[in-house]
This record gives C-alpha cells, structure tokens and sequence, in this order.
C-alpha cells in the first residue's frame, strides 16, 4: 500500500506497527535529513499541493492525524478535504471533537468555548498546555491556528465518508472521517 500523510512525520512512521510499502509525508515542519527508502518526506502545505501531485494518481490512502483543526477555518479545511478527495480512493481523517470537554491542545475544562482572549492568557500560564506561549501575541497566534470540528463540519468536508466517533469515559472524544473504496 502507498500512504500519503498530511501533517505527520518520519518518527510516528518508525514508531507505527504497520509499515506500508511507501509513505510520503508532507508537513510544514522540517524532516529529518535521512529516511529510510521507504517514506519520502517533503515540506508542504496539505491545502496548497501541487497540482502534479494531486493528479499524480500514486496513492493508495491518504491519512492525517490532528492536522484538520489546525489548517485555518472553513475555506482552509475546504482545500484540505479537496486535496484528500483527490490524493487517493480511499482516507483516515482524525481531529479532535469541538465538544469533549477537555481541550487536547492545552487539556484545560472548555477551553474551546471560553472568549479568545481568556484562551490567549491561559496558553501563556496554563501548566498543561502543549507548548506554552512566551507572550500574549504568541498566546493569541496559538488559539487562533487551532479551531476544533464538529460533528457536522465532519461530514460536510467529508461527505461520502464514514463518520467514526472515539470515544474516552463514555463521551466523544475525536472523529474520524473513513472513506474505504
């Protein structure tokens, strides 16, 4: 099988179970200089690919893991779905639900609902946070790049997709968009 996954790295590929013929990994992050032949890995944004690889046809699978709520609001989802759409027959599409109550970012009670601000100090000082923001700028710039999903936002960027639910202690924890075939 050839995978392409948008937003990941080598490391989780090394890590993984299940290794697939080829995998390609395009991220905004820096690779490793050295992968094994098997992964091929580039820097790129999954919502502005190349139109020769979009048309190139080479992919069996396109997957992505917490990548979706961090592409930038309706539009930039739109060119994401777009792009899975035309990567492959078939996706894995996880993000994190909008409504679980703890925020995975920052794991703080409703994050996600409090004002924009309150969000932007609480990534300064919030013990917890994923990375912790140096100013109120950096601060704001970190709330406002992670937009969680809904369940029906899911379904309109993916609607010929199976709609999965995680789920911890009873309650939805994120989504996962499966396309088979």
């Amino acid at each position: 099988m050839s995978v392409i996954d948008l937003g990941g790295t080598v490391e989780t590929w090394l890590r993984a179970p299940v290794r697939p013929a080829r995998v390609h990994v395009v991220n905004l992050e820096e690779h490793p200089p050295q992968s094994p032949d098997w992964i091929r890995a580039e820097y790129g944004d999954a919502c502005d690919l190349p139109k020769d690889l979009l048309d190139c046809g080479d992919y069996d699978l396109v997957y992505s893991n917490s990548v979706l709520e961090h592409v930038g609001g309706h539009a930039q989802r739109n060119r994401f779905a777009d792009a899975v759409h035309a990567l492959a027959p078939r996706h894995w599409v996880q993000t994190p639900y909008r409504y679980f109550p703890i925020e995975p970012h920052w794991l703080f009670p409703g994050f996600q609902i409090l004002p924009v601000n309150a969000r932007a100090q609480l990534a300064r000082y919030w013990p917890l946070a994923h990375s912790r923001a140096g100013s109120t700028e950096e601060g704001l710039r970190s709330v406002l790049s992670t937009e969680l999903i809904s369940r029906s936002e899911m379904k309109f960027y993916f609607p010929d997709s199976r709609v999965i639910s995680e789920h911890m202690a009873g309650l939805v924890k994120s989504l996962i968009a499966v396309k088979t075939s």
